[in-house]
């Protein structure tokens, strides 16, 4: 039976992204991104909500959310959810629901100037960057 494991979020960047690299070399970028919601509640009074998503991005899509993401810029993510578990320094085993992006696209642009794949995607319809090998990379690769 098929299954689909896909989330997608709009949202700005909460943190400057962080960028680390595994044993193998292979960069790993990792940032938040904060989505608002909405609502009216029965009273008629407005309420906003804001959700938080751990973002990771690998190889290639790492370098450029790294060189090119900054606190509060807006920012499309899309990819699947991931949960990681590991063991702390004080014995507890931690847990922690992250997007592994495969695509990123930087949505604003004030005062920074599109990178170069950016400025041939545009004309074709896009403005977005992917990153398809990031299969070659394990769970365990990845140190914190």
């Amino acid at each position: 039976m098929p299954s689909l494991n896909k989330v997608i979020i709009i949202g700005n960047v909460g943190g400057e992204p962080e960028m680390r690299f595994t044993p193998n070399g292979k960069p790993v970028t990792s940032f938040s991104v904060a989505t608002n919601w909405v609502s009216t509640t029965p009273e008629g009074e407005r309420r906003q909500e804001t959700e938080w998503f751990n973002v990771v991005t690998f190889n290639k899509l790492a370098e450029q959310c790294n060189q090119f993401l900054a606190k509060g810029r807006l920012v499309y993510a899309e990819g699947r959810l991931r949960t990681r578990t590991w063991e702390g320094q004080d014995g507890l085993q931690h847990s922690r629901v992250e997007v592994n992006a495969n695509r990123v696209v930087f949505l604003d642009r004030r005062g920074v100037s599109p990178l170069p794949e950016e400025r041939l995607e545009e004309s074709a319809g896009g403005g977005k960057m992917e990153e398809s090998d990031t299969a070659d990379l394990e769970p365990g690769d990845i140190t914190f």
